[in-house]
């Protein structure tokens, strides 16, 4: 798993173009949005698209669900790591 979160991070970074901020700066159980890492709404499509071409993976617009998924980089990263896994 800490593989994985590492992986966001880097994508969170390149998607974002957060150029003076690198994955050792980004707490993993720190939040995304408001504060923490201050992203908005803009940034949530930024990286949901990036998180969708690199790992395939879909999310509703606007669900309860994809805000807890958002929540953090160790969210996220448990959602993808959970969506990849084989049926």
């Amino acid at each position: 798993m800490e593989a994985l979160e590492r992986e966001i991070k880097e994508l969170l970074i390149s998607a974002l173009n957060l150029e003076d901020m690198r994955p050792e700066d980004i707490d993993a159980e720190q939040a995304l949005f408001v504060e923490g890492l201050g992203l908005d709404s803009i940034d949530a499509l930024e990286l949901g698209l990036a998180l969708q071409k690199r790992y395939g993976v879909s999310m509703t617009a606007d669900s309860e669900e994809t805000r807890r998924h958002f929540a953090s980089v160790r969210a996220l990263a448990q959602f993808v790591g959970a969506a990849r896994m084989p049926a």
